[in-house]
């Protein structure tokens, strides 16, 4: 005996509800990623680049690197309290 649509329904909100999260997983992965590449380009600007330009540079990169980080961790919370609220 077959369940009826509502079963069918529950199932349906249920698997889009976990694809949902896993999309604000690889979403925060991906500001993870493109944090340490901004971060590392930084560290080697500072690190065998020399001149005042390349050291503003390395600097700018890092924090930008740093505020991408933290732009992530806060749009994922944010996206996670409101799928469990």
């Amino acid at each position: 005996m077959r369940p009826g649509p509502e079963a069918d329904s529950a199932v349906r909100d249920g698997l889009a509800r976990e694809r949902t999260l896993l999309a604000n997983e690889r979403t925060l992965l991906a500001y993870v990623r493109t944090a340490l590449a901004l971060g590392l380009s930084g560290a080697s600007a500072l690190h065998f680049l020399a001149g005042p330009a390349s050291e503003g540079a390395g600097w700018i990169l890092i924090a930008l690197g740093s505020a991408c980080f933290a732009t992530g961790c806060v749009r994922f919370v944010a996206t996670r309290r409101k799928l469990r609220a």
